[in-house]
């Protein structure tokens, strides 16, 4: 499915004239009270990020599996789609590469080329489902979809896999038409409450009580003291990641351990497995020790991969004192941080409905994000290490200076030598990690109500990769492995959950969350 080298001007004029242009509405600003005239949608060149998505080394694709409460009716999705995800360009657009660069181009869209329902067997039972599911998306990370027809497709499976959920809903997205949050955005938008289907999703948004309690509380000097402190350890750490990107890129690897993939594991099928934990469960960790959310997932998760390690390297009862667990071990995650203010919900609301625009696209910095392993008698130590951790990033920007060296790779040496790059980097650290914050209510697609959502990715140079999706009061940790690497990526799963219970129960046993309640 790539395109050929030798013939690609060719190619590109064959294809130009089978391509059916469409017009489409772009908003315009009133001249006078009066509305310009809509005009046609040029082809617009891919940006610089979505076109190294496209290199064979770093051809990924997001999936975003969606459990549902009722059967779904693939005639009322198809006629659905056409009037919400089909309004958006890249939906409807194909990526055509002319031997200079690749454009966006306009086409008519064959929805039957897109919505795929296969048959399936009426009478599973739902551990015969889930398997089924689970090996459907593995069968389907062996696969990429033609670039003959816009790089999207959602999958239909009406089988039961659970109490909750009586059919199944795969899309799968080519990361060059944007990143996971505008994405996921984007999706969101198209769903409804479930208790009033004229509202949109609401979405968490970040508390700045805190930020504005410290301003309060230091005044005079030391508030001018805590800004240029603040300001000083701004500058170290920023200084302090920008050494350990560069050396990263050139010599710096993780260390050998079993959850680092070998090269070219960015070619193999990913198993991509889920457990669901409880929501309230994560924010009673986090109240009782002032944290957030993210430093509980990020505790939990090092929990889990210490235990799952564990088993490899360790032989009968251990301690943190007393274990065979490697020393000073490296292990680090890859964060892909988008950088352009994304638009929210409304915002692609909007765009569906009243032809307005909104901000899209890849804006992708990287934030090496190092991981404490290791046997701790104290489960809350994993919690205390992920929140250091965070908020040591957090006053960083690092994020925007490795956008700024990849944009400069970019336009000097081109696509390849940027591809290079962010393939060294990613090779050369274990695995990658995500939080993507959810709906606080329960939503319907097209009306059909939802139970889960799951949202990983394949094709990258990780043999793991972690994501964490919230949904009302559930979180969904989804792993997307490479099986020669993580032959057993249910017990990993098992593990991150059980690690969740034992920081629960190490609050509880310590009154800690009695304390913060007072």
């Amino acid at each position: 499915m790539e395109s050929d080298e030798n013939g690609g001007r060719v190619g590109f004029r064959m294809r130009k004239q089978l391509l059916k242009p469409i017009e489409t509405k772009k908003a315009c600003k009133k001249n006078e009270g009066k509305e310009m005239e809509m005009v046609t949608r040029e082809e617009e060149p891919l940006s610089p990020a979505a076109q190294l998505f496209h290199e064979p080394s770093f051809n990924v694709y997001i999936i975003a599996i969606m459990g549902c409460k009722t059967r779904i009716c693939p005639q009322v999705v198809k006629a659905n789609l056409v009037h919400t995800l089909l309004k958006h360009p890249r939906f409807y657009s194909l990526q055509v590469d002319d031997g200079e660069m690749m454009r966006w181009v306009a086409t008519e869209v064959e929805i039957e080329k897109h919505v795929i329902v296969p048959e399936v067997d009426p009478n599973m039972d739902m551990k015969s489902a889930e398997e089924f599911v689970e090996d459907y998306v593995y069968h389907l990370s062996k696969t990429r979809i033609d670039k003959s027809q816009p790089l999207w497709d959602l999958h239909l499976l009406n089988v039961k896999t659970s109490s909750e959920s009586e059919a199944v809903g795969i899309f799968r997205i080519h990361h060059s038409l944007g990143d996971g949050t505008s994405l996921m955005s984007l999706l969101l938008a198209c769903t409804r409450q479930i208790n009033d289907p004229e509202a949109l999703p609401t979405i968490p948004v970040k508390n700045k009580n805190k930020k504005q309690q410290d301003k309060e509380r230091y005044r005079g000097f030391w508030n001018v003291l805590m800004t240029f402190w603040s300001l000083l350890q701004l500058f170290w750490n920023t200084a302090v990641d920008i050494f350990m990107f560069t050396a990263t890129a050139f010599f710096l690897k993780d260390t050998e351990n079993p959850l680092k993939g070998p090269a070219g594991v960015e070619f193999t099928p990913r198993r991509i497995v889920h457990r669901t934990v409880s929501l309230d469960d994560i924010k009673l960790v986090k109240n009782a020790m002032n944290a957030t959310i993210n430093d509980v997932a990020l505790g939990m998760t090092q929990a889990g991969l210490s235990r799952y390690l564990s088993r490899i390297y360790e032989k009968g009862q251990t301690t943190q004192k007393k274990n065979n667990f490697p020393k000073n071990i490296r292990l680090r995650s890859t964060l892909l941080m988008n950088l352009r203010p994304t638009a929210g919900i409304q915002a692609f609301a909007d765009m569906m409905e009243k032809d307005t625009e909104a901000k899209y696209g890849n804006w992708i910095g990287y934030v090496l994000l190092p991981f404490t392993v290791g046997i701790r008698d104290d489960p809350l130590d994993y919690v205390r290490e992920a929140k250091a951790t965070v908020d040591r990033k957090k006053h960083s920007f690092e994020a925007i200076f490795t956008f700024s060296i990849a944009e400069i790779v970019l336009k000097l040496f081109g696509t390849k030598a940027a591809s290079a790059l962010s393939h060294r980097i990613i090779a050369n650290t274990t695995m990658c990690f995500s939080n993507v914050v959810g709906p606080l209510e329960e939503i319907g697609y097209y009306g059909i109500p939802m139970s889960y959502l799951a949202a990983t990715s394949y094709g990258q140079p990780h043999a793991l990769m972690i994501n964490f999706q919230s949904y009302v009061n559930k979180m969904t940790t989804v792993l997307s492995v490479d099986e020669g690497t993580i032959p057993n990526p249910h017990q990993l799963c098992e593990d991150i959950a059980e690690s969740l219970k034992l920081i629960k129960d190490a609050v509880v046993a310590s009154g800690l969350h009695e304390c913060q309640g007072k």
